[in-house]
């Protein structure tokens, strides 16, 4: 925590109020658990949450004076209220008293608490990532895309310049922190050459509406799991430049967060679910931007191995550098093609084989399925047409920004097959008795595939 600062040097509700101590110490003592973050204290009180901002200031937010910490609360109200509606409730004025304080009393202001529907804070993801499975995954991806796509367009964010504020402040905390110095020094400077190399991408991104108002701080810590649904809270309110941002590197941070706390099967999955679902609405060029992916993993580590320093978490802020290191070491892509009848288990195959396939989080899964639904659902051969030059030309992005792919479809078409040839693609067959394959299709709900009994049949003739 900071020094503590003064709220008022005068007599206020007939006493003297010295210092933000004595008002969270109140708090403190009304609680039954208190919450220490970096930024903030969170007193849990029956089936209430009051939040305050500490008296701190950091090179990237400033709650040194009563009036800051306000104005950021209002915003946290505002902003959260997009994510995690049912959780946000009021922004409070805490009044000196003669016997302590209170909340919502008579006279001046002098500090401010944000209520909260209380929940369980034992419950975040980054208390139990064994719980995140690939269905969880999947909807988290799907949950954070559809939140990218209604967010409004932020013209003024994204690009070069703010991706250079979140470098040069990392750069700063890290310095700062007792992570080892050359490992410190050596990520500054390949992270510095990787985002000059990567700026003129990030500008087109901007351009064309990538920049939109994000979460901005979608590690596991701000995931919370209620009777099985995620909920995103606690998004950034204190600093535009942090969360005016691209969406794919909004998206990068569950991805690393998984995969740094050993969930490569999840975290890529996450990433998959959220390209599925966000290209309905953003231009093909989305695809495009997988050459930022890596530049965005190794910035987004970078910051939890300094925040994970700060507040003494020494092994796992040691993993999180050992991450933004290895998130921008380069490595050729490769292309797979995994085809078999519907029911042969080929989405299954590839969803597994993802994961395995340099570099982290793995391949990009084209999953023919998807492509169809996009499309229109048909099963005709002008439908399977337009579905596979989809799926090639995705391919194509998907290699041309230097990310591995995984093509999932039947390829029944000796001339599709051959062209994932043409394209040095390892190609692998899947197959299965036709009456396990009708009772898996049986079996499907919720999947992206309509492929029922008499597909399979057409398939079969």
């Amino acid at each position: 925590m900071g020094p503590s600062l003064s709220l008022r040097e005068r007599c206020l509700g007939g006493r003297e109020v010295n210092s933000w101590d004595e008002v969270a110490a109140w708090l403190a003592s009304r609680a039954e658990r208190t919450i220490e973050t970096s930024c903030a204290r969170v007193h849990l009180a029956g089936d209430l949450a009051w939040k305050i901002k500490r008296p701190v200031k950091l090179p990237f937010l400033d709650f040194s004076t009563p009036q800051k910490r306000k104005w950021a609360l209002d915003r946290e109200l505002a902003f959260n209220r997009r994510w995690a509606g049912d959780i946000y409730r009021a922004v409070r004025p805490i009044s000196a008293a003669s016997a302590g304080f209170a909340v919502d009393g008579p006279g001046e202001a002098v500090e401010w608490l944000l209520e909260m529907r209380r929940f369980d804070p034992d419950a975040v993801l980054s208390n139990r990532p064994e719980v995140v499975d690939g269905d969880l995954a999947e909807t988290i991806g799907r949950l954070i895309a559809r939140g990218h796509l209604a967010a409004p367009i932020a013209p003024d964010g994204g690009g070069a310049a703010t991706l250079a504020y979140t470098v040069g402040t990392n750069e700063h905390a890290l310095r700062a922190s007792a992570l080892d110095r050359n490992a410190v020094e050596s990520l500054i400077e390949t992270t510095r050459a990787a985002a000059a190399a990567i700026g003129p991408l990030l500008e087109m991104r901007r351009r064309e509406g990538f920049a939109r108002e994000c979460h901005g701080d979608l590690h596991l810590g701000n995931i919370l799991l209620e009777d099985v649904a995620p909920i995103l809270f606690d998004c950034i309110e204190f600093n535009d430049r942090l969360s005016r941002i691209d969406v794919l590197y909004d998206a990068a941070f569950p991805v690393m967060d998984l995969a740094v706390r050993g969930r490569a099967g999840p975290a890529n999955r996450l990433l998959n679910a959220w390209l599925d679902q966000a290209t309905g609405g953003f231009p093909a060029s989305e695809w495009d931007g997988l050459a930022a992916l890596p530049l965005f993993l190794s910035i987004r580590a970078a910051i939890r191995a300094h925040v994970t320093a700060a507040t003494g978490e020494a092994e796992m802020a040691g993993l999180y550098l050992a991450a933004a290191q290895a998130a921008l070491e380069p490595t050729a892509p490769s292309l797979f093609a995994v085809g078999g009848l519907s029911g042969s288990g080929k989405s299954h195959f590839a969803r597994r084989l993802a994961p395995l396939v340099p570099a982290s989080p793995g391949a990009v899964v084209l999953r023919s399925d998807e492509i169809r639904r996009r499309t229109g659902g048909r099963h005709d051969a002008e439908a399977d047409a337009r579905v596979y030059d989809e799926m090639f030309d995705l391919a194509a992005r998907v290699l041309g920004a230097g990310r591995s792919a995984i093509l999932d479809a039947t390829f029944l078409d000796p001339a599709m097959r051959a062209r994932a040839d043409g394209l040095g693609a390892r190609g692998l067959w899947l197959e299965g008795d036709p009456a396990l394959l009708r009772q898996r299709l049986a079996a499907r709900r919720g999947d992206a595939s309509e492929a029922d009994g008499a597909v399979l049949d057409l398939q079969l003739g």
